[in-house]
């Protein structure tokens, strides 16, 4: 069925990478969100050992790229920040632009707090330390979760490559109307997969739980 390959080959190349950029997208996210939760423990040392801001986002830059390396992206957020910082660039300015760019609620949520505090005088050792454990909790019920709905995760794997294999199996029964493949055939074996996979859609939905 050449045509329906066609179809099928153009479908894919539409679905797969947008797929693709979403699922590394998330990832990235992710990890950016467990540097951040590392970037706050580090500064909660620094203003525990009495540094200022500017002292304080200095020697997260060397915690960050010891833990990381250079090219991490909690890495080259901080080198901003502190190079702002040195440039007489308000403090709340940069955490605000990270946290547009960085596109996580925690940040923006930690900006908007560090600037009220900051402004008011507030004790910002205590903010950054109430910051951390907070993402600490969301990362723990995070992994909870995960581990809960593993099992209906690979189950749901399973059911989307069963449906494809079933339908390469048909081929098997010669002529019959299952293993045909004139036009009442292929177009209720695309119906089918499409369902399948419309399942498969519906349930990761069903199963990608926010915090």
């Amino acid at each position: 069925s050449a045509a329906v390959s066609v179809i099928g080959g153009v479908a894919c190349a539409k679905i797969f990478p947008e797929y693709y950029r979403e699922y590394k997208k998330k990832k990235q996210l992710n990890e950016l969100r467990t540097q951040f939760k590392d970037l706050l423990e580090s500064l909660t040392s620094s203003y525990s050992a009495g540094q200022n801001t500017v002292e304080a986002f200095g020697d997260a830059v060397s915690d960050m790229t010891s833990i990381y390396g250079e090219d991490a992206d909690i890495v080259k957020e901080v080198q901003i920040i502190s190079t702002g910082l040195q440039n007489n660039i308000n403090i709340e300015e940069l955490l605000l632009d990270f946290a547009d760019r960085s596109s996580l609620d925690d940040v923006m949520s930690f900006a908007n707090v560090f600037e009220i505090c900051n402004r008011q005088g507030s004790d910002l050792k205590r903010i950054v330390s109430d910051t951390r454990e907070i993402i600490n909790d969301k990362i723990e019920v995070e992994m909870e979760i995960e581990t809960m709905i593993a099992g209906s995760k690979n189950e749901l794997n399973i059911m989307m490559i069963m449906s494809v294999i079933i339908v390469v199996m048909l081929r098997g029964l010669g002529n019959t109307m299952a293993g045909a493949n004139n036009v009442a055939t292929v177009f209720i074996k695309v119906i089918c997969i499409g369902i399948f996979a419309l399942a498969y859609v519906i349930g990761q939905k069903i199963i990608d739980i926010k915090i």
